[in-house]
C-alpha cells in the first residue's frame, strides 16, 4: 500500500542545493502539507508514494525557488519613469515627488504586479524595504509568496507613518500583526547612514533584538555616501556601524559597493550578510561591489534585484547572469564567480542571508516546499552538460513553467493561479496617469 502525499513531482534532474550539492537524475519529490516529505529517484518515489496531484516534467529541471534578497516591490509603479538621469536629479525631481502621492492602494497593486513578475521568473521569496509595508505584506499574502518585509525608517517624516518617532512604533505593530504567519515575516529596516542618526540606528537594533528580527540597511552604496559619512563621523560607514554596535550576525547590509580592505575584514569578522545588486549598481553608476574579495573572507553573499525603478526588472535569472559576467570582466579572470557559486547565492545563500536556511533554500526532507520547474526542452537549453551553467548563462525567467510555494502550486504551465494578473496590470496603468 503506497503512502498518500499531496503532490508528486517527476523531472529530468533535481538540483537539491543541499550541503553536498547532490544532483538526482530522473528524480522525484513527494510533498505533504507544506513540506518536502521525500526526495529520491523516480523509481523509489513512484514505488512508495501516491498523490492526487502529479506533475510529470520529463524535460524539467527541478530546483529550489529563487530568493530575491532586496527589493522595493511597489516601485513597479515608477518603472521607466525617469531613466538615464543623474542620481540626485532622478530622486529629488521625480521619485520623491511621486512617492509623496503614494496611497495604500497604490502600494498594494504595485506590489501585486511585482509579485506577478517574480512568480513568472522563478522567485518564490523576496525581501522588501519600502513605504506602507503592511500593504506589501497583504499583496504578498494574496499572491501566496513568501516575503520578509520592513518599513523604511528615516530621520525625516514618512508619507506613511508621519514623524520619525512613529516609524519604530509602526514597525513593532507590523511585527506583532504578522507574527507566526507561515509566509510573511517582518524585519527592522533603517534606510541608510545618510538618512538615519546614530540614535535611530541604535533604537532600530534594540527593536530587532527584542523581536529577534533581521536588521537591514543600505550600506556604502555610492562614493558620495561614503564621503558624506566620513565627513560627518570621521570614519567609513562600516566602521561607524561597528562603533555604534550594529555590526554583527543579525545585520543584512545592502550593496556594499565602496569598501576598504579594513571594511571587508570587519564585515567578515562580524559575520554580516551582504546583498549584491549588480544590475542596479551598474544602472545607477554606483560601481562594482568587491564580491569575490568578500567571499574570500567568508562573508555570506546573496543576490537582489533592487527596485523595478532602478533595475528595471525583478528577474533573478538576469541578475545571476550579470553577477557572473561582471566580476569576470572586472577581474579579467574567467574562473571568478563560477556558475555554481552564483546559483548558491540565488538559493541557499539567499536563505542564509534572511535567516531562513533551516526552512527554505534547498530541496531536503523537512524543508518547506518552495520549488520551481524549468523546462529544458528549448533550443537555447539543449544540450545539457552542466545545469548550473545553463541556469546562469542560458536560461531565462520565461523558462520557468511551474512554481510551488509552501506546498501549494502557485503557477502551473506559466499560468499564475493565485490572483488576476490582468487586473494588477490595469490598476498600475491607471495609477501611472496620476503619479
Amino acid at each position: 500500500m503506497k503512502e498518500q502525499v499531496d503532490i508528486l513531482i517527476y523531472g529530468k534532474v533535481i538540483l537539491t542545493m543541499n550541503p553536498d550539492l547532490d544532483q538526482i537524475e530522473q528524480g522525484a519529490i513527494a510533498i505533504k502539507e507544506n513540506s518536502i516529505f521525500a526526495v529520491g529517484s523516480k523509481g523509489y518515489i513512484e514505488g512508495k508514494y501516491s498523490a492526487p496531484e502529479v506533475i510529470n516534467a520529463p524535460e524539467g529541471l527541478i530546483m529550489p525557488g529563487l530568493i530575491n534578497t532586496h527589493t522595493h516591490a511597489p516601485m513597479s509603479l515608477f518603472r521607466g519613469m525617469a531613466d538615464d538621469l543623474p542620481l540626485a536629479k532622478w530622486l529629488k525631481e521625480y521619485i520623491f515627488p511621486a512617492e509623496a502621492k503614494l496611497t495604500e492602494d497604490m502600494v498594494y497593486w504595485g506590489t501585486l504586479l511585482s509579485c506577478c513578475e517574480m512568480i513568472l521568473s522563478g522567485t518564490t521569496t523576496f525581501c522588501d524595504m519600502y513605504l506602507f509595508e503592511e500593504y506589501v505584506a497583504r499583496a504578498a499574502k494574496e499572491a501566496k509568496m513568501r516575503a520578509l518585509v520592513g518599513e523604511v525608517l528615516y530621520n525625516f517624516p514618512s508619507p506613511n507613518y508621519g514623524p520619525p518617532e512613529k516609524g519604530l512604533i509602526y514597525t513593532q505593530e507590523l511585527i506583532q500583526k504578522w507574527e507566526g504567519d507561515p509566509l510573511i515575516s517582518v524585519a527592522v529596516e533603517p534606510h541608510a547612514l545618510s538618512t538615519c542618526s546614530p540614535q535611530l540606528l541604535r533604537d532600530a537594533k534594540d527593536v530587532a533584538e527584542r523581536y529577534n528580527a533581521p536588521l537591514i540597511i543600505h550600506l556604502s552604496e555610492t562614493k558620495t555616501e561614503v564621503e558624506e559619512v566620513i565627513k560627518r563621523y570621521g570614519k567609513t560607514p562600516v566602521c561607524h556601524l561597528n562603533d555604534i554596535g550594529l555590526l554583527d550576525d543579525h545585520l543584512i547590509a545592502i550593496h556594499c559597493v565602496n569598501l576598504t580592505e579594513y571594511d571587508m575584514g570587519l564585515l567578515g569578522e562580524r559575520n554580516v550578510k551582504i546583498v549584491h545588486c549588480p544590475e542596479s549598481n551598474m544602472k545607477l553608476a554606483s560601481g562594482i561591489a568587491p564580491i569575490p574579495h568578500l567571499l574570500e573572507k567568508g562573508v555570506t553573499v546573496s543576490l537582489g534585484t533592487d527596485g523595478p525603478a532602478s533595475n528595471n526588472d525583478l528577474d533573478m535569472f538576469q541578475e545571476m547572469d550579470i553577477a557572473a559576467k561582471l566580476h569576470k570582466f572586472q577581474a579579467q579572470d574567467l574562473t571568478v564567480m563560477n556558475a555554481m557559486q552564483i546559483v548558491r547565492m540565488a538559493t541557499i545563500d539567499g536563505a542564509k542571508t534572511l535567516g531562513l536556511e533551516t526552512r527554505i533554500g534547498s530541496i531536503e526532507e523537512g524543508k518547506k516546499a518552495d520549488i520551481i520547474i524549468i523546462n529544458l526542452n528549448s533550443p537555447h537549453l539543449i544540450p545539457l552538460y552542466n545545469p548550473y551553467s545553463h541556469l546562469v548563462y542560458a536560461a531565462n525567467g520565461s523558462d520557468v513553467v511551474t512554481s510551488i510555494i509552501n506546498g501549494k502550486i502557485i503557477m502551473k504551465d506559466r499560468n499564475v493561479l493565485t490572483f488576476d494578473i490582468k487586473e494588477a496590470m490595469e490598476r498600475v496603468n491607471k495609477f501611472s496617469r496620476v503619479i
